[in-house]
């Protein structure tokens, strides 16, 4: 879980973001995002925003919490390719969503997507279920907006999970039919295997080790990032 309450999940995302961002997983989910000017849903503490803006892209960030928008802030420096909004990322008020169409954006991103246990629902003894329900909720309100936004042409997602790395091929198959089958569907998006890619995340080994020793048949499982670039039917 990360974390109960705000002040929890700000300084979980605090420390792993940075994590992430030092060995570059920001920059590789940046890389695949095709457009210049990017919708963000669900900005967190910003270190998502800092790899978007460092390419050069002109970006509108949105987050429900407004102390994330104001950690994410305090990282941009005010620059003035990024604009930041408070808004609920599932439902956005007139105001916000008048904002995002006079913004145009050409790609919608929705990175690690999480929030509160007080949001989600989430207990330890749960095995994660209430977040997975909250992050496919998520998904598709996001989906839905980008699908209504006309200057939209992708949509790209990106979670964590964890693969036997050697089945790859397998799990790019099977992301993509759980996305056309609950995040897309009868929406204006198609996905294929070869926009649906995987990344091995560092860290956590100790966890992960221990993971192993107490069921041994995930002893082939690595954590990884499982990416997948949606975009719009011509």
């Amino acid at each position: 879980m990360s974390g109960a309450t705000v002040g929890d999940f700000l300084a979980y995302w605090e420390s792993e973001g940075e994590g992430y961002f030092r060995r570059g997983d920001y920059d590789w989910m940046a890389s695949l995002v095709p457009g210049t000017r990017i919708l963000e849903i669900g900005c967190g503490v910003g270190f998502g925003t800092l790899a978007l803006a460092a390419r050069g892209l002109t970006v509108l960030a949105i987050d429900s919490l407004a102390e994330c928008v104001e950690s994410a802030r305090s990282k941009l420096g005010g620059q003035a390719s990024v604009e930041f909004r408070v808004a609920d990322v599932a439902a956005p008020d007139a105001d916000t969503l008048a904002a995002m169409q006079a913004f145009r954006p050409e790609t919608v991103v929705c990175w690690l997507m999480g929030a509160p246990a007080e949001t989600t629902g989430a207990l330890p003894s749960d095995a994660g279920q209430a977040v997975a329900a909250y992050r496919e909720r998520i998904h598709r309100a996001v989906a839905e907006l980008a699908g209504s936004l006309a200057s939209v042409r992708a949509l790209h997602l990106v979670d964590r999970t964890a693969i036997p790395w050697q089945a790859k091929d397998i799990g790019r198959d099977t992301l993509v039919r759980y996305h056309l089958g609950k995040t897309l569907s009868e929406l204006p998006f198609g996905a294929v295997k070869d926009n649906a890619l995987y990344r091995k995340l560092e860290g956590n080994v100790v966890d992960l080790a221990q993971i192993r020793r107490s069921h041994p048949s995930l002893k082939s499982v690595v954590p990884t990032l499982a990416s997948l670039l949606a975009l719009r039917k011509d």
